[in-house]
């Protein structure tokens, strides 16, 4: 199998893409030469007075030749190309995890920002889209706070569409591959007139998946998604234009494969009637008696309007965003009944932001801006209670009403041994014998429990407003400093509704009673949060368009309340109950238990200081970009996503103390050989840890996670490609009657690798440096592209995510592997 799969490698030849980083490639003249994609992917900037590596801060940039040849659709496969920058595969299209360095989270409040053709997008359930019709893409690292408010505290992501006014056309994409991956895209582009353009465009796509359930054979990652497109432009007068645009996407897919990670010392130790026994150790494939799956509709519109004013440009996005999803979990990941989880979400959102921005050749370039969003989101969840779950609870309080029992007759009866002259440790024994015996003679102790579901009503509205602004000061030829700040103001609430019951059956000692424990839980609760957001910055412009940077900002990302974690209240209060109830039990809540719960549902904001500097640098004449940056962070309140205290039966998020974060970032790209040769490395460093973060673990006590690094973070990443062009008949672009015949092949290599991760708080398991390599073989007939490809050419094992569950009453960790092995090819044609 290896063999076949070098062979492949031998007939693409060598090298393939990487999304030169930063800024790109693009080929004019005779000589080799590295341009800023600003000045290759010309898109308005409402904010920005300047290109990106000309402003205080790190950067990566794909121009959409570049992800073609990376052969990404979504920012979470881009991730693996660019620096301390992590987006893994976590078994939907729902769960949107994105860590920058070392900051991040599963759930809530996001830390990095996706902005699409200038529509800040709100929803973090919608932030893992399938991208298609892309002309660029910028990702920007660290705190973006000032020009874009809260949950940019790691960086930010900006993916533009193609510009009908600029491009024209048709493009048609087919692409099938193993694993029945099969895909088409369609985009068409017109220019009506000098004032009007439009653009359409659709796609479908779907793969079966690599994994299959080993409960009933369901393929676990099974996927079909679809959707469409349009964008108007309208430039009525020379000063105004308009831009209307609509984006729908489906998905349905087979999700969460997680599959259990099993040892080597528990395969050596599991009897022959284990299920473990056999087995070779790492992660097993999926084995759930129930097929989790997700269903999601997003639709974001936006209307963006431009003036352009003597000296000043005025900036204007309006949007609605819509999102209904489904999810059904199966939450314990085992074969056996115990727990799942149905949540529906339906959110709307309406979004205004407002800038006004200098244009003129001063020595001042200034911008001010405003931005308000209110989110109204309402989630159903209820969680689901199967026989193998009460069959554990009811053993559960069957032992501990047994022992206590066992424990306070024997107590009284020895005693009454002592007294008489029996030493205390044969008194004990002799007292627990006959105390066993008289409960077993009057009929033994037996309880069983039934859980009922838990519904769940939240709603969860979310306004925020800010207000900004940033100057650049030439102070000379050569510096320029930045500074900026930013107010912005959030309200948060939660309006909840969720309840419980449980029934008993009790046979205690010839008595019996059928008992049912109710409980119902319905409060309001909110909370606002305001920052202040400054930015100072620093930039030398050295020659040839080099420079060197430093700047100092701060990040922020919002407060909530955690609606996942009620049914593990609810179990752990109704269980509680349940040990002590001689009759029916309704339990009461008053205002004070209600302030309990405020507290106990609530995390508190994340603050971030970020010290950074770097430099920008063009070499060898234009033919090799390096662009350096090192930063230090000081967090505070970092929020974090842990499983819910008690039963696990949610990720809930949590604050630590404080914690910092500090690494490196490197991107070199150039070219070579009349730029017939493109190359890319990008490589990150990131140590974060925690200073101050203690948690109270149930069975465990008190843990102190200092020194611990933080979870989900890799500690390197790393992204490399090159790729190789061989002219065949460049003539053939000169001549009609040639239009369809082979102008050139690249071939080409990329490699993306990180590690090592840690999956949890205390950093006992976790994911060894890997690497994945791809390659593709594109041949240019002109209007007419066919481009071989393979990912994960020597079948790298790795698990993506890994989690802890004890929702079984047993501690077992499940983990999602990476894609294995694969190959495809794609058919682009453009007419």
């Amino acid at each position: 199998m290896i063999k076949s799969k070098l062979g492949i490698v031998l007939l693409l030849v060598s090298f393939l893409p990487i999304g030169v980083h930063a800024d790109n490639i693009d080929e004019r003249g005779d000589s080799s030469r590295v341009y800023d994609i600003d000045e290759v992917v010309v898109v308005e900037q409402p904010k920005e007075a300047f290109r990106l590596r000309q402003q205080p801060l790190s950067s990566t940039s794909f121009n959409g030749d570049q992800l073609h040849g990376l052969n990404v659709q979504d920012a979470r496969q881009l991730s693996t190309f660019v620096p301390s920058f992590v987006m893994p595969e976590h078994g939907s299209r729902y769960t949107s995890s994105i860590y920058m360095r070392g900051i991040g989270s599963r759930v809530y409040s996001p830390a990095v920002g996706i902005y699409v053709d200038g529509m800040p997008i709100l929803s973090k359930s919608a932030f893992n889209f399938h991208a298609y019709d892309i002309d660029r893409v910028d990702v920007l690292h660290g705190p973006q706070g000032t020009l874009y408010g809260m949950n940019t505290e790691g960086g930010l992501i900006r993916l533009y569409s193609r510009n009908p006014f600029r491009y024209q056309g048709t493009d048609v994409k087919v692409s099938v591959g193993t694993k029945f991956f099969r895909k088409i895209e369609a985009s068409h582009y017109e220019k009506l007139n000098d004032k009007t353009a439009f653009s359409l465009a659709g796609f479908y796509g779907g793969q079966n998946g690599f994994f299959r359930n080993q409960f009933d054979g369901t393929r676990a990652d099974l996927i079909n998604e679809f959707g469409g497109k349009g964008r108007f432009l309208w430039n009525p007068s020379g000063r105004l234009t308009f831009d209307f645009m609509a984006d729908y996407q489906f998905t349905r897919q087979n999700g969460f494969p997680y599959g259990q990670i099993v040892t080597e010392n528990e395969i050596a130790s599991a009897p022959i009637t284990s299920p473990l026994y056999g087995l070779k150790a790492g992660t097993q494939m999926p084995n759930q008696n129930r097929q989790s799956n997700y269903r999601r509709n997003i639709l974001n519109t936006g209307v963006g309007i431009k003036y352009m004013g003597n000296g000043f440009d005025i900036n204007s996005m309006t949007s609605w965003q819509y999102l209904h999803d489904y999810m059904l979990m199966d939450i314990d990941y085992r074969p056996q009944d115990f727990i799942h989880l149905v949540q529906r979400q339906h959110g709307n959102a309406l979004v205004e932001e407002l800038s006004v921005k200098s244009r003129n050749n001063s020595r001042w370039h200034w911008t001010f801006g405003a931005f308000g969003s209110y989110q109204w989101l309402k989630i159903t969840a209820p969680v689901y209670f199967g026989q193998d779950m009460n069959t554990y609870l009811s053993k559960k309080i069957t032992s501990y009403a047994y022992n206590g029992m066992l424990n306070a007759m024997a107590r009284r009866i020895a005693q009454g041994l002592i007294a008489g002259g029996m030493s205390e440790e044969l008194a004990n024994k002799t007292a627990r014998a006959s105390a066993a015996a008289a409960i077993a003679g009057a009929g033994g102790v037996n309880i069983n429990m039934t859980m009922d579901p838990v519904p769940g009503v939240f709603r969860t509205p979310t306004l925020n407003f800010g207000v900004y602004h940033e100057s650049n000061v030439e102070l000379s030829e050569r510096l320029t400093a930045t500074l900026g700040l930013r107010y912005d103001y959030s309200r948060v609430g939660i309006d909840y509704e969720t309840s419980s019951r449980l029934a008993l059956q009790e046979n205690v000692m010839g008595i019996k009673l059928n008992p049912v424990i109710t409980s119902m839980l319905k409060h309001r609760e909110h909370n606002h949060f305001k920052q202040f957001l400054p930015k100072v910055g620093l930039t030398y412009r050295l020659q040839n368009g080099s420079n060197v940077y430093a700047s100092w900002s701060k990040g922020y990302r919002a407060g909530g309340y955690n609606f996942e974690m009620f049914s593990d209240v609810l179990q752990a209060e109704t269980s509680q109950a349940a040990n002590k109830a001689r009759g029916d039990v309704d339990i009461a809540h008053d205002e004070a238990y209600y302030e309990r719960i405020a507290k106990t549902i609530e995390y508190k904001p994340e603050t971030s200081w970020n010290y950074e500097a770097g430099a920008h640098l063009n070499l060898f004449n234009n033919q090799l970009h390096l662009d350096l940056a090192a930063y230090y962070m000081q967090i505070h309140n970092q929020q974090l996503s842990v499983m819910a205290g008690n039963y696990g039966f949610g990720r809930v998020m949590t604050n630590a103390g404080r914690s910092h974060s500090c690494g490196l970032e490197t991107t070199l790209r150039g070219g070579a050989l009349d730029n017939r040769l493109t190359y890319a490395l990008s490589y990150g460093f990131t140590s974060a840890r925690f200073d101050e973060y203690r948690d109270s673990i149930p069975g465990v006590g008190t843990v102190d996670y200092k020194n611990k690094r933080v979870p989900f973070v890799p500690q390197h990443t790393l992204g490399a490609s090159a790729d190789y062009r061989i002219d065949v008949d460049p003539a053939a672009l000169l001549d009609p009657t040639n239009r369809f015949h082979l102008r050139s092949v690249t071939v080409g290599l990329n490699l993306a690798s990180q590690g090592k991760t840690y999956w949890d708080e205390q950093n006992t398991i976790g994911q060894n440096f890997y690497a994945v390599l791809g390659a593709h073989a594109d041949a240019d007939f002109g209007p007419f592209h066919v481009n071989l490809w393979v990912r994960n050419l020597t079948d790298t094992k790795y698990n993506t995510f890994a989690v802890q569950s004890a929702a079984t009453g047993t501690r077992y960790t499940f983990a999602q592997m990476g894609n294995p092995f694969q190959v495809g090819i794609d058919f682009r044609i453009h007419f």
